[in-house]
C-alpha cells in the first residue's frame, strides 16, 4: 500500500500559516475554536468551503506549533487594540453621547 501526502499548510513571507489552497489563515479556524468553543464539526457548518480533513489539519498544526500562534494571535489583538485607541477621537465621542442623550 502506497501512502500519498500532500501540504496542506503553507507559510507565507511573513510567517503566517494558511491553508493550502485557500484565504484562510490557520488562526481564524483556532480563532472559531476559541471564541465560540466550535468543534470542527461546527467549524465545518459554518465555513462549507473548507474539508472536514482542512480544519483537522489547521487545529493539527495550531496544537503543534500552539506557543507560536497563539504569541500571534496575542500580537494581533494587541496591534488592533492598540488602533482603535489611536484612532478614537474622544472629543468626538463625547459629541455623539451628548447628542444621544438630547434626543
Amino acid at each position: 500500500m502506497t501512502a500519498t501526502l500532500t501540504t496542506q499548510i503553507e507559510i507565507d513571507s511573513g510567517g503566517v500559516a494558511w491553508l493550502a489552497g485557500t484565504q484562510v489563515k490557520v488562526v481564524e479556524i483556532v480563532l472559531d475554536k476559541r471564541a465560540h468553543g466550535w468543534s470542527p464539526e461546527e467549524i465545518h457548518f459554518q465555513h462549507p468551503h473548507l474539508s472536514m480533513a482542512q480544519i483537522h489539519v489547521a487545529l493539527t498544526y495550531y496544537y503543534e506549533n500552539q506557543v507560536l500562534l497563539d504569541g500571534q494571535i496575542d500580537q494581533r489583538i494587541t496591534a488592533a487594540r492598540s488602533l482603535a485607541r489611536k484612532s478614537s477621537d474622544p472629543v468626538f465621542r463625547n459629541k455623539l453621547v451628548a447628542f444621544k442623550s438630547s434626543v
